[in-house]
């Protein structure tokens, strides 16, 4: 699941979200910790221009410190970016934050990447807005490089270049997963050609076979034969009645009922889902998080 608090959109953020903190991110990972979630995700950004504030708000917390805090109060769940705008930084430095954290979560890293979409942030740092495609993919493959078992990685590309530089300490996973958010075209292909994982942005139900053949089919043509772990954000849930206006997307009802929609989405080729709690206050999403991983999940396990 992405995390409440940590990045305040008005698409999804609730209510209750304006005035929680740290502590309330504390118990919602380690709910995630004692519920059997795979992961919980931060999202990245650095400054979002006042155009842009009313809908996406300005809090959008560091995922490395984020994540890194969490890290320390969970001992299981996997930490994951959701997504991290790799292009902002130069991999090297991108690598020595993510390897640490890795180093200090006993391996629970997964890196998800995304190339962004606010001019004015690439603006401010340096960075290519305009090439911010290109320069993903080649951050991308920077960072398998500079994410390796090797003290001093070497790297040459069109725009980075690095070798004879160490960094230590080393992640903990010999093989850190990348998984490449996005559903435009180039962001399909470029998850095909390059990622461990997939990870759509605001694909329905109905569109999702489409992609996923897109992606098998290019790595198909690529002759690329590893397995490629492949998600979906699922509809807001509530597992029960809520008894109050959850909207009109959101799925309710009883475990088995939730359990036999959310299967629809293994039956496409979707290997994990990522969920988000209706809720009013923190009580009532660890509460949705616990009835989930007790009543729902034991009916998506083979």
């Amino acid at each position: 699941m992405q995390l409440p608090v940590q990045s305040q959109s008005t698409i999804y953020a609730e209510g209750w979200e304006a005035d929680a903190g740290p502590e309330d991110l504390v118990a919602i990972a380690r709910a995630a910790d004692r519920s059997g979630f795979a992961y919980v995700a931060s999202c990245d950004h650095v400054a979002i221009p006042r155009r842009l504030a009313g809908p996406m708000s300005t809090i959008w917390y560091d995922p490395v410190a984020t994540l890194s805090f969490l890290a320390g109060v969970t001992e299981r769940v996997r930490l994951m970016s959701h997504v991290a705008v790799v292009g902002l930084r130069h991999p090297l430095v991108t690598a020595k934050q993510y390897a640490t954290l890795d180093h200090l979560s006993g391996g629970r890293l997964i890196l998800g990447v995304g190339a962004g979409h606010v001019q004015e942030e690439f603006e401010a740092v340096g960075a290519d807005f305009e090439r911010r495609g290109p320069v993903l993919d080649e951050t991308i493959d920077a960072l398998r490089a500079a994410l390796g078992p090797e003290e001093y990685p070497s790297f040459q590309g069109e725009r980075f270049a690095f070798s004879g530089l160490g960094q230590r300490p080393r992640p903990a996973q010999r093989h850190v997963p990348v998984w490449v958010g996005g559903s435009s075209p180039a962001a399909v292909r470029r998850a095909a050609l390059r990622g461990d994982g997939w990870l759509p942005q605001g694909d329905r139900r109905s569109e999702l076979p489409s992609q996923i053949a897109k992606v098998r089919g290019i790595r198909e043509d690529a002759g690329i034969v590893d397995p490629i772990v492949i998600g979906a954000i699922t509809e807001a849930l509530y597992v029960g009645e809520a008894g109050w206006e959850t909207g009109r997307r959101t799925l309710t009802g009883k475990p088995e009922a939730l359990a036999e929609s959310l299967r629809a989405y293994r039956a496409m080729g979707v290997d994990q889902i990522q969920v988000r709690f209706r809720s009013r206050g923190r009580d009532e999403l660890t509460d949705q998080m616990a009835a989930f991983g007790a009543d729902v999940g034991p009916y998506l396990n083979d």
